[in-house]
Parts: structure tokens; C-alpha cells; sequence
């Protein structure tokens, strides 16, 4: 009876291992480089603005001045109660994305970015801490008032902002007081929509919108002292807003 002889196991060339390590390079190189694109182009993602920290790569906010900011919608109170109470939960969470990474990112689309306009009455003040997006500066609760028509005294309107200051000055948190009026105009205050809420104020929801100047330098609005602005040189992005808690 013949002897069987088994065929010897295949050995795979020499370059198949060439090829398998450069594959395998290739392959950790494009990882590399989506997660690197990932956390560069999205800063408004908290664990991304983290590692941007880390590394001392954080997105540099420009120092506009009141005649150089991005161009925008500018919208009163009836018209920011038109346009973002209506949104739902999903369609909301996602503009406030888009909204805080415009912010980061110096409004590189500016076709989202609102300033807002309007009288406003000032119902709390405080400073703000190391807890808060914004570590230095003080924040003040306004709510816009509105009149029904010419011969009505103005009335509150649905419409509540959170005006954040970025300023080392804290002794300006001292000029305004409960009560006063706030005459926020465009061309002088520059003060944007970085993130909209509803809130309820007993059993009916309003519209709580947080802005904050992007002009930066002397500013002064409505009966107290000038103080000075500056852009922050980093900012907590796991801070939840508004930045008034009920």
C-alpha cells in the first residue's frame, strides 16, 4: 500500500507581512486623523473642549469691537418668542449645539447667530464663579417688556434673558439694582444668543435666552457706570444653563 505524504502547510510570502503592517498604519493614521478633525472642528462638545485643555489647543475668542461683529438676525421680543418657543425638544438641543459652537469658533456661521434687542427689566443679579460657563464676571435676569401699543404703559412679555458679562471688574455688579430698565440695542451692546431654554414659571413655560456680548472693551448699559468688557480666555462647557437654576 502506497505511503500518503501530507502536502506541506502554505507559507505565506514575505510581503504579506509588509502589506498587513502597512494596512494596519494606514488604517490607525485615518483613526487618527478623523478623531484629531472630530475634536478640533467640534469644541462645544464638552469631553472635546476638555482634551483641547489638555493639549493647549483652546479655540481663541476674537476681540471684536462694537462696529466689526459678524453680521446676524436681530430680533425684539415678540419675535425671539416666535422663533424659539415653537421648537421642540430635539430640534432645540441641536441649535444650542450649533449656537455654543458658533460662539467658540468666533460665528464662523453666522446665519445662526441672533442678537437681541428690546427693553428688559432686571429682576436678579450675581456674580459668577468658577461653577458657571463664564468663571469671571457677573450675570444679570431680565425680563423683556413690552407695549401693547402707543397709549400702554409696558408690560411683561414671555421672554426672559440671562445677560452674562465677561469682565474682571466685579465692583460693576454693584451699579445695577432690581428694577432698573435695560434699553438693549445692537449697534451698542452686541449681545448674543449662546442658548435658549424653556422655563416654567408656574404653569406656563416662557422663553429663557442666554446672551452675551461679543463687543468687547468699555460698555455701558442702561444707568450704570462703564466697566470693561474682555473675551474670556476659557470657559466651562459642562456648566448648565440657564445660568439662573430655578
Amino acid at each position: 500500500m502506497p505511503r500518503l505524504v501530507e502536502d506541506p502547510a502554505p507559507v505565506r510570502p514575505t510581503y504579506f507581512w509588509w502589506l498587513l503592517a502597512n494596512a494596519l498604519a494606514l488604517c490607525f493614521a485615518i483613526l487618527s486623523w478623523a478623531v484629531c478633525l472630530n475634536v478640533f472642528s467640534n469644541p462645544e462638545i464638552p469631553r472635546n473642549y476638555e482634551i483641547l485643555r489638555k493639549l493647549g489647543r483652546l479655540p481663541h475668542l476674537k476681540h471684536y469691537s462694537a462696529p466689526d461683529v459678524p453680521n446676524g438676525n436681530l430680533l425684539g421680543p415678540k419675535a425671539l418668542y416666535s422663533q424659539f418657543f415653537p421648537l421642540a425638544a430635539d430640534p432645540l438641543t441641536r441649535l444650542n449645539s450649533q449656537l455654543m459652537k458658533n460662539y467658540l469658533t468666533n460665528f464662523s456661521r453666522p446665519q445662526t447667530l441672533t442678537y437681541i434687542e428690546g427693553d428688559y427689566q432686571v429682576e436678579k443679579i450675581r456674580e459668577l464663579g468658577s461653577a458657571d460657563f463664564l468663571p469671571n464676571g457677573f450675570a444679570i435676569r431680565a425680563r423683556a417688556m413690552v407695549k401693547p401699543d402707543d397709549f400702554t404703559n409696558p408690560s411683561a412679555y414671555p421672554v426672559l434673558i440671562d445677560y452674562v458679562f465677561p469682565t474682571r471688574d466685579t465692583a460693576a455688579v454693584r451699579s445695577f439694582r432690581s428694577g432698573a430698565m435695560l434699553q438693549v440695542k445692537k449697534s451698542l451692546h452686541s449681545a448674543a444668543v449662546v442658548h435658549a431654554a424653556k422655563v416654567m414659571e408656574g404653569d406656563d413655560p416662557v422663553v429663557c435666552l442666554t446672551v452675551i456680548p461679543i463687543a468687547y472693551g468699555p460698555y455701558s448699559i442702561g444707568d450704570a457706570a462703564p466697566f470693561l468688557l474682555e473675551p474670556p480666555a476659557e470657559v466651562r462647557t459642562v456648566s448648565g444653563f440657564p445660568v439662573f437654576k430655578p
